[in-house]
């Protein structure tokens, strides 16, 4: 590509860069037109449009010729770079060619899109990274010396709102981590520059209401009101009324973050974290000196909570990050290595053993891993912890367990109860120290400023408080509880119902762990006690869900006859506003979880009831209808959001699993889940392709032979897996038990036959093999199903087929793909039209075919794709001469099949296909130069892909009118 080297920017005083030297473009009219053809780069900009925004309503006699001038001088000043000139003429106007990365503009607009994808799937911290990337790329007004009125008219406006739009959006974002406090200015000077921006101000009162400045939330909102009265005639829009009505009354659902400061995957802290400093020291001096803490303690006492604290103020010591692997909702001991691998972010999805992964990726990095809730799978977390220690030296382990690990070197912390005050005459204790120099009564107060805001402990209450305190022992979750309850009954009340509901051990000889277990079981009866019937029920239903749940769930699996579906709103609401539930709001759906120890209590009254199977059945229904659901839209407009919710819901997923293959008769059941999920791609979008093969398998085993085609179609599935995998061995077993099981007729048989032709075999035997497998979709109304047929179909045909049927099958596909309306699908499309371009047209064009498809993946954190169309492109550039960037190319390719597990051996078009790209640029570079050129791509990795994605289409659609210079 021409003018190769050349960097643009123009937002912010137009600028252009040659490495460090800066181009000077001082002629004005020579920066009006580089911006109005920078802002449409890689497209013709007609001679209308550039005259235009030359001399708007006016132009002189002889404009074209003088706008014909003007790009000569310009392309002169370009060229004069040493880059060969980057300015191309066309019989309908100009283009300028930017390549990939070179212009500020495109990469902010890559970043913006990149960020929307993260925070749909939650992913906050990735969402805020990226918008302040591109937020620094701002330098000012844009176009600030471009003095073209009709640029400022038309086209700045929309440029500012685009970076407004990237404001809000960060804001947001850190709104959700819960850095409320940090961006309290910004926002003052926002609603200051914006005011009738209503989502500014919307911000700004959620983080006045956050930062506990609450009446300042509520004048801001009267102030918002009077802004927009006075300048607009209006009242506040709908978002900003319901908030204010949402603040009036303290919706919990409001608070939903603390402060995040923590490099890792640490959540934000909801509320103050109290005390336990002689605790947090210990652990710091253990770390230090050892590799693995392990805090025990009875539920309830707070090892959660220390362990997180712990690893936010470990942070700067652990270059690598502080991890969290929470293992409340983990239900098979075999998946741990898995789920471990997932919470650090390690994407292999090969066949490899999990631990061999995690031995990979923790090898040569100083991180600190909090496993969380080890209790009820202790023996697996001890044989990996020990493995891992062995063989990773910069890696530390705190976990948090019931009971110990009983693994060489480990060092055990017992959690106390919170220090209490001593039980003194209630005169003297007026002379003592103040009593919130005790943890257990500052943790009071501090609940209860929140719970209780009319509560104040004085001189009057003081012995009652001391009574209460330690009446519930110093347990942490049982004076949390308690302070619920003051914003409705006295002190003195709610210490007569303790009398009547405790049962502690009178023999002052007995074991302390017992009673603490007793005062928290106590606690959480009390307060179970207190509820409605319909909350006492709800809460022993909700129990059944791991990881937490949201409205339709609830609806779905808790109501009844005596818990009607329209009233679970409102149970639920009564339920948070007694902390038996915690509540967040994220990417504009509600989420609800209970403590480990309230739901363990709900799961035991549950059984009481002889409710357990039942509802446990309702919760493997919702979660089968949830996943056919996602597979019925698969390859279609909304894919992209139900794989974002399948993420969320994952450890109800392996909930409902575990049921199946636990419970005589539902293996089956299991099996169609499973095969669902596999169907919606979720186990590659997911980096979890091992998991999903895991669950096919063990359903399958317990299903068989009664499966009938729902088992052949899931053999199916299990050797299209184990062959993206690379284990050659069990591909070829799965693919003889479909064969030997497979009725005539049966798409899911032809169509692994069809994809083993292409690529194992490489056979041309693929074509009509995948043509009928796709038929027999349709005619089957498996839409999903159908479409992957077609897309390994339109390969076949490039990779195998002559130049007619490629290009038909191309152009068959992309139409397909575009009349779903799937993002995925359509990234696929395109990625198949550049090979049929590589292979039967220009090499050039099938790059700018592979690179959008690049870009359209990265929108929508495909963790798949980018693997192959890396590599892919890496073909294309190779074919176009540009061996030095072809070789880095590969080395970006190599690293994300490293990441994925996945090999070129075993995949034959591929492999011949990268064998050729890899000869060419050998040759062309020799092998010094060549290694040399892999290894910066290697190393640059997502940087290289990045600016590869944010390349614009060339030719929008010019056919054969291919500009010139």
């Amino acid at each position: 590509m021409h003018g190769a080297g050349l960097e643009f920017r123009i937002l912010g005083p137009l600028e252009v860069l040659h490495g460090p030297d800066h181009v000077a473009v001082k002629a004005a009219k020579l920066r009006i037109v580089l911006a109005a053809l920078l802002l449409d780069a890689n497209r013709v900009v007609s001679v209308e449009t550039l005259t235009d925004r030359l001399w708007g309503q006016d132009p002189p006699d002889g404009a074209r010729n003088t706008l014909q001038n003007y790009v000569f001088r310009l392309r002169r000043l370009l060229g004069g770079a040493g880059t060969g000139t980057p300015l191309l003429t066309s019989h309908r106007g100009y283009l300028i060619e930017v390549t990939a990365g070179a212009l500020d503009l495109d990469r902010f607009d890559v970043l913006l899109r990149r960020a929307r994808t993260a925070a749909t799937a939650d992913e906050m911290e990735q969402a805020s990274t990226l918008l302040r990337e591109a937020l620094r790329l701002w330098r000012g007004e844009p176009l600030l010396d471009v003095p073209s009125e009709t640029l400022r008219r038309d086209v700045v406006p929309a440029l500012r709102e685009r970076r407004l739009d990237a404001l809000q959006l960060r804001i947001e974002a850190d709104l959700a981590l819960g850095r409320h406090e940090r961006v309290l200015a910004e926002l003052q000077e926002l609603t200051t520059a914006h005011p009738l921006r209503e989502r500014f101000w919307a911000q700004r009162m959620l983080a006045l209401y956050r930062s506990e400045r609450r009446g300042e939330a509520l004048c801001c909102y009267r102030e918002a009101r009077e802004t927009l009265v006075s300048e607009l005639g209006v009242d506040p829009g709908a978002e900003l009324r319901e908030l204010h009505q949402r603040m009036l009354s303290a919706d919990p659902a409001l608070v939903n973050a603390g402060d995040s400061k923590t490099s890792g995957n640490l959540p934000a802290e909801v509320t103050t974290f109290v005390g336990r400093q002689r605790q947090l020291a210990e652990i710091g001096r253990l770390l230090a000196a050892g590799r693995l803490v392990t805090l025990t303690g009875v539920g309830g006492v707070g090892k959660t909570r220390l362990a997180r604290r712990t690893g936010a103020e470990l942070a700067s010591r652990f270059p690598g990050g502080v991890w969290l692997a929470d293992l409340t909702a983990l239900v098979e001991p075999r998946l741990l290595a898995r789920t471990v691998a997932h919470a650090l972010g390690a994407r292999d999805q090969s066949a490899r053993p999990s631990v061999d992964v995690l031995r990979d990726h923790l090898r040569d990095t100083r991180l600190l891993l909090v496993l969380d809730n080890c209790e009820h799978v202790v023996g697996a977390v001890a044989t990996l912890v020990d493995t891992l220690l062995r063989a990773c030296p910069g890696l530390r382990v705190l976990a948090t367990s019931r009971q110990r690990l009983a693994v060489q070197g480990e060092h055990v912390l017992l959690v106390p109860p919170l220090p209490l005050p001593p039980a003194t005459d209630p005169q003297a204790a007026d002379t003592g120290p103040p009593l919130t120099d005790y943890d257990a009564v500052a943790l009071l107060a501090d609940r209860t400023a929140a719970a209780a805001p009319a509560f104040r402990i004085d001189r009057h209450n003081r012995a009652l408080v001391v009574q209460l305190c330690r009446r519930l022992d110093g347990i942490p979750l049982a004076i949390e509880l308690a302070a619920v309850r003051l914003s409705t009954l006295a002190i003195g009340e709610i210490l007569d119902r303790l009398d009547d509901r405790f049962r502690l051990l009178a023999d002052g000889t007995a074991q302390v762990t017992p009673r603490y277990h007793q005062t928290l079981h106590d606690v959480i009866s009390w307060s179970y006690d207190l509820c409605t019937e319909p909350e006492r029920l709800l809460w022993a239903r909700l129990s059944v869900f791991s990881g937490g749940f949201d409205l339709e769930a609830a609806e779905a699996v808790c109501s009844g006859p005596d818990v009607p579906r329209r009233d679970v709103i409102d149970i639920l609401a009564g339920l948070v506003h007694k902390s038996i539930l915690g509540v967040s709001t994220r990417a504009a759906r509600t989420r609800y979880r209970l403590l480990e120890t309230v739901r363990q209590y709900g799961r035991q009254r549950l059984a009481d009831l002889g409710l357990h199977d039942a509802v446990r059945r309702r919760h493997r229904d919702h979660y089968r209808r949830l996943a056919a659901g996602a597979a019925a839209g698969w390859c279609g407009p909304c894919e992209v959001e139900w794989l974002s919710r399948l993420r969320q819901e994952l450890p109800n997923l392996r909930s409902a699993l575990d049921f199946c293959i636990t419970e005589p008769g539902q293996a089956a059941i299991g099996l169609e889940i499973a095969a669902n999920l596999t169907r919606v791609r979720f186990w590659f979008f997911s980096s979890t392709i091992g998991e999903g093969r895991h669950w096919l398998e063990r359903t399958h085993a317990l299903s068989a032979p009664a499966a009938g085609a729902l088992g052949t179609g899931a053999v199916a599935m299990l050797s299209w897996l184990s062959l993206v995998q690379g284990d050659k061995r069990a591909t070829e077993t799965f693919l003889a038990d479909c064969r030997a099981s497979a009725a005539e007729a049966d798409p899911a048989a032809a169509y692994l036959e069809g994809v083993h032709a292409l690529l194992v075999r490489g056979s041309v035997q693929a074509i009509p093999l995948l043509a009928r497998a796709r038929e027999m979709f349709r005619q089957a109304g498996a839409r999903g199903d159908a479409h992957m047929a077609t897309m390994f179909w339109a390969m076949a045909c490039a990779f195998l087929g002559d130049r007619d049927t490629a290009v038909a099958a191309g152009d068959d596909y992309l139409a397909e793909a575009e009349a779903s309306g799937a993002a995925w699908a359509y990234s696929w499309a395109l990625w198949t039209l550049g090979l049929v371009e590589l292979r039967n047209g220009v090499a050039a064009r099938s790059a700018e075919l592979f690179r959008e498809s690049l870009r359209r993946q990265q929108d929508i954190d495909d963790r798949w794709g980018p693997a192959w169309g890396s590599e892919a492109l890496a073909w294309a550039v190779s074919a176009t001469g540009d061996h030095a960037f072809a070789a880095e190319l590969l080395g970006a390719a190599g690293r994300l099949r490293r990441m994925t597990g996945v090999g070129l051996i075993g995949l034959r078009p591929f492999h011949d296909a990268h064998t050729e790209a890899e000869a060419l640029a050998r040759r062309a570079l020799g092998a010094e130069e060549y290694e040399s050129a892999y290894e910066r791509g290697s190393r640059a990795g997502d940087v290289i892909l990045f600016t590869c994605a944010g390349a614009r289409n060339v030719a929008d659609g010019d056919g054969d009118d291919r500009p010139s210079p």
